[in-house]
């Protein structure tokens, strides 16, 4: 097995000599220095798999070598250790994306347990991950055979894509091919349910989901009616519910989410029948 390499940075290395054996006896390779141009030199140098960074350094401080390092390697962990509680300084350091803040005086148990929180964390996802999927494979199939309705396909399609959007983040490539797997079957499934109902929809008013031409009358329109406030109706074209899952912490940094309804496009679904089917209220029958 590979040792993990850690640099660990401080004007105070000699003292903490106890620490560094320790972290040796547990399989860690530990490299030191007592300042930040030097742990910058070797930060070029070596490949480690986390930095310990002392903040209070004579010449470079500490946040002046994370700031640098965050430049250089910004995926490598960095778990910065310092003697002052200032909130400025944690705020500053938590801003620079650090892995983790210990308060000196820090005791070996410390240090471990913030290696394996860092390190071993993307280990410990992926396997969850992996877990709760494969419990959820068998589940997700049977749903599919029973759907019914167009709300049961909506909460089945946003079952698969969390779990798209899940797999994508730990990289298993036989989980996303099972996935795949049964996007392939949900597609299929769902083309005979359009199938079975699409010409229903526009003579049954019950019983159906809203459909492109009727999305200005039945969600927008109600908003504009009520006059409580401006309305900004924004057509993202081609844009699909994963992509916007992806993205939606973004835009919940500014606008706060009230309501999330499903439509279905009518057919077919190019962009001057569907979209403009938005605008007009209206279908090419």
């Amino acid at each position: 097995m590979n040792k993990i390499k850690v640099l660990w940075v401080d004007d105070e290395i000699d003292l903490l000599k106890p620490h560094i054996l320790f972290l040796e006896t547990k399989n860690y390779e530990v490299t030191t220095c007592n300042n930040g141009q030097d742990a910058l030199d070797l930060f070029d140098e070596f490949n480690f798999d986390v930095v310990f960074l002392d903040e209070n350094m004579p010449g470079l401080s500490g946040l002046e070598t994370l700031a640098e390092m965050k430049e250089k390697k910004s995926a490598v962990p960095v778990i910065m250790i310092t003697k002052s509680e200032e909130e400025y300084i944690m705020e500053e350091a938590i801003g620079s994306k650090i892995a983790d803040y210990l308060i000196k005086p820090v005791n070996p148990n410390q240090i471990l347990l913030s290696l394996k929180k860092n390190l071993d964390h993307s280990k410990l996802v992926s396997d969850k991950t992996t877990l709760d999927y494969q419990k959820e494979f068998r589940k997700i199939a049977m749903d599919m055979i029973q759907i019914s309705t167009h709300d049961e396909w909506v909460e089945m399609y946003k079952r698969l894509i969390f779990w798209e959007l899940e797999l994508e983040n730990i990289e298993s490539q036989q989980m996303t091919e099972i996935l795949e797997g049964q996007k392939v079957e949900a597609n299929s499934q769902f083309g005979k349910f359009i199938e079975r109902n699409y010409e229903n929809w526009f003579t049954n008013t019950k019983n159906k989901p809203i459909l492109s031409h009727e999305i200005f009358g039945e969600l927008v329109a109600p908003e504009i009616r009520k006059k409580e406030r401006p309305i900004l109706f924004v057509v993202i074209d081609n844009l699909r519910y994963d992509q916007w899952k992806a993205f939606e912490n973004i835009v919940n940094n500014y606008y706060k989410l009230e309501k999330e309804s499903a439509y279905f496009s009518i057919l077919p679904t190019a962009t001057q029948y569907a979209r403009n089917a938005i605008f007009s209220g209206l279908t090419p029958l």
